[in-house]
């Protein structure tokens, strides 16, 4: 969430991130999304924050460095894929992700490219994605999915939620979680958080935002990307 415009202290929050990878490596996995781009993050603030923050690009070309080792996905106990998209048509298994090579800009095709950018949809297969990358991808392609991989949940992020978190399909195989509340300062979403136990039970913790950020809100630039 760090350089999607949702805050005036990107640069901050994913310095934090990285601390906390560094001190409990074994605890905490940061996961790549869509914005984790050298372009992207042009086009919606980072290189600007930090070329204000510090008269130079340099922190951005630090940051976006670090992007190109984040993980694409992580599994939980074997049963719960998280990724920051979707799924994709040119994955089945999850080793199809183990392999697939990350050390570089997300690509505007492909498997890499579907995992950042894919949203589900009411639909049963694929279509194609208003977005201009990545698929929507329905129920049906969800289920097998989960069958094949032995999956109970796809969990993912990507896309503004007012409620906070969504359950999608009669057998409520995906959800997502959206963790930004009041997004961009003017949507009014709550947010929310989704943990699970050791024994795989699930607590979700809504939440608003704080007085502090509804101060800190000023002219916005640039696109509205989830609006």
């Amino acid at each position: 969430m760090y350089q999607r415009q949702i805050t005036y202290l990107c640069l901050e929050v994913f310095t934090i991130l990285l601390l906390l990878k560094a001190r409990y490596p074994a605890n905490i996995t940061l996961l790549r999304g869509n914005h984790e781009s050298r372009q992207l993050t042009q086009v919606y603030g980072f290189y600007d924050e930090c070329q204000r923050k510090y008269g130079n690009a340099n922190a951005w070309r630090y940051c976006t460095d670090v992007f190109d080792y984040l993980t694409l996905s992580a599994i939980i106990d074997g049963t719960v894929l998280c990724v920051h998209g979707g799924l994709s048509p040119d994955i089945r298994t999850i080793d199809q992700i183990r392999v697939i090579e990350r050390n570089c800009e997300i690509p505007h095709e492909g498997p890499f490219c579907d995992l950042m950018w894919s949203d589900p949809e009411d639909i049963e297969t694929w279509a194609v994605s208003p977005r201009g990358a990545g698929w929507l991808f329905g129920s049906r392609v969800t289920s097998e999915f989960n069958h094949i991989n032995n999956l109970d949940l796809v969990c993912r992020a990507h896309q503004l939620v007012q409620e906070g978190l969504k359950y999608m399909f009669q057998d409520k195989g995906l959800v997502t979680v959206w963790s930004a509340p009041n997004y961009c300062y003017r949507c009014g979403n709550v947010a929310s958080i989704l943990s699970f136990n050791e024994n795989m039970e699930r607590e979700v913790k809504f939440f608003t935002e704080t007085e502090e950020n509804n101060q800190m809100r000023g002219p916005r630039t640039g696109v509205p990307y989830f609006l």
